[in-house]
């Protein structure tokens, strides 16, 4: 199906609202029935019909039509954060004794997931550097059921061989759920290489904004159909209809926000390369990347979002480079308009910090919309003032 089809005209029947450009926000709680029969219907399947805007919207249902396309899967929820769609995703394929194998160092409310409120039910995880296929073979028990993977993860932008996981799995009868949120779905499909479920943070590119919290999660129609009637609806995780509409009009630009951003970024690292203050930059379509081969085969971009390591002897050294930035924002998410910039000692105490642990070093930077120029004059004007202390 044609990308453009998909963000313009699927899903959009125009001559049911007037013919508006725009579908409309349906800010609506509830839905009238003119027979008892059509509610008694309604009741037996709330999946396919409207009944009440905590399940399902008509704003909602052209999203999700979009959404579900742009993953290649054959039908997606939208839940009200990226963290919800998780928590639904998992909760929906495990039970008391069930074990999990997880790649290390997921996004954190995965893992307070994983460590903090299974464990209460009898559901153990086993965290594993999912890089290499045989550490996913030696970790699977006889009680394994799920398999978690975020590739690339958001901070070292390790890789998974979704295809070479979703195989193994599949031969033991396991389900794999990946987190695509670095890529999106134009940018790397998980379903199309064989992944059960596909989950992204539409907080990210495809609202653009920094004005809407939002999660995607995309599968078989069996599998969504499941979660809904369970986990989404007894949760009531379901995204507001005005938030639907906001994630609509961020689809519309989609595709050429993170064309500019992409092309950015190569721009930015360059630059970054350069600097005496940076050890190391980290991407992956950099041709340095360890997994550089794997991400230019599974992945058709890698967007915005860059990780350096910074040559310092201390916390305050990163602390004072992040608060000398004039237009690069301190803060955590990616994929609007903005640039950003999130040093990794932030998530500790500054007595934890060890200059001789990379990861401490490092800072993780988000490319945004702003000319690439303006963006290293920026970092171009910390860095300097950093050196001359």
């Amino acid at each position: 199906m044609d990308i453009s089809f998909i963000i313009n005209e699927l899903a959009e029947d125009r001559e049911n609202y007037f013919n508006a450009i725009a579908p409309p926000i349906m800010q609506t709680s509830n839905f009238a029935f003119n027979k008892v029969d059509e509610m008694r219907s309604a009741f037996a399947d709330e999946y396919s019909t409207f009944i009440y805007s905590r399940g399902r919207n008509p704003t909602l249902h052209i999203l999700q039509k979009k959404l579900a396309a742009l993953d290649a899967a054959e039908d997606c929820l939208v839940f009200n954060s990226g963290a919800a769609a998780i928590f639904a995703s998992v909760l929906a394929n495990v039970k008391s004794g069930d074990h999990i194998v997880s790649v290390n160092k997921p996004y954190g409310w995965a893992q307070h997931m994983f460590d903090k409120i299974l464990p209460r039910f009898g559901i153990t995880t086993t965290y594993i550097d999912g890089r290499s296929i045989e550490n996913f073979e030696r970790a699977i028990l006889p009680h394994t059921k799920l398999i978690y993977l975020e590739s690339p993860n958001s901070w070292d932008f390790a890789l998974q061989d979704l295809a070479a996981v979703a195989e193994l799995a599949k031969a033991e009868g396991i389900i794999t759920i990946c987190d695509n949120s670095y890529c999106t779905a134009l940018y790397q499909q998980p379903v199309v290489l064989g992944i059960d479920l596909s989950l992204q943070s539409a907080t990210k590119y495809i609202g653009g904004h920094s004005d809407v919290v939002a999660g995607v999660l995309s599968g078989s129609a069996e599998m969504i159909h499941r979660i809904f009637s369970s986990e989404y609806l007894n949760i009531g995780s379901g995204i507001q209809p005005f938030n639907a509409w906001l994630l609509l009009r961020g689809l519309r630009t989609l595709p050429m926000r993170l064309e500019r951003i992409s092309r950015s970024t190569i721009t930015v690292i360059d630059y970054l390369k350069q600097q005496p203050l940076v050890e190391e930059v980290i991407f992956p379509f950099d041709p340095e990347f360890p997994q550089h081969e794997l991400a230019k085969e599974q992945m058709r971009g890698a967007c915005g979002l860059v990780t350096f390591v910074m040559r310092a002897d201390t916390a305050e050294q990163i602390e004072a480079f992040c608060e000398k930035l004039k237009h690069i924002l301190i803060a955590i998410s990616w994929g609007g308009h903005e640039s950003l910039i999130v040093p990794r000692c932030a998530s500790m105490h500054r007595e934890q910090f060890d200059a001789s642990n990379k990861e401490h070093r490092m800072l993780r930077l988000y490319v945004g919309l702003e000319e690439p120029e303006y963006i290293i004059q920026d970092l171009d004007q910390a860095f300097r003032a950093d050196s001359n202390q």
